[in-house]
């Protein structure tokens, strides 16, 4: 069974930081890249960032050297730290796998979801 929970989502000031925490099951977490996407209102679905297991990285360049995703597998846990925090960060994160690093290249059909938590960052 594909199980992917968010948690750690909430209000923010911008410059400030948020993790936010995705508990995979076993199956996926071993198997496929774990990654993130995101979703503001009005907008379409965008890739942040993903890991690998063998924890190779590739991030938007939107949130490069701002954001840092790492996992730890004994909990089978991916997170995402989020630092300097803009107002343009506030959408819905997705936590997702898929069998590629470079999840926007993955159709959002073959691409397994999170149920998503909301990030806002205030002004």
């Amino acid at each position: 069974q594909v199980q992917l929970v968010e948690s750690g989502g909430g209000l923010v000031q911008a410059g400030g930081s948020l993790r936010l925490s995705c508990a995979a099951s076993v199956y996926i977490f071993a198997n496929y890249a774990m990654g993130w996407f995101r979703q503001a209102p009005g907008k379409e679905r965008e890739f942040v960032g993903a890991i690998n297991r063998f924890r190779s990285t590739y991030y938007a360049d939107s949130v490069q050297g701002r954001f840092t995703i790492s996992r730890d597998n004994a909990t089978n846990t991916v997170y995402l730290q989020m630092n300097s925090l803009k107002p343009e960060d506030t959408a819905v994160y997705y936590c997702a796998a898929a069998d590629r690093l470079d999840m926007s290249r993955v159709p959002i059909a073959n691409v397994y979801w999170g149920q998503g938590t909301q990030v806002t960052v205030s002004s």
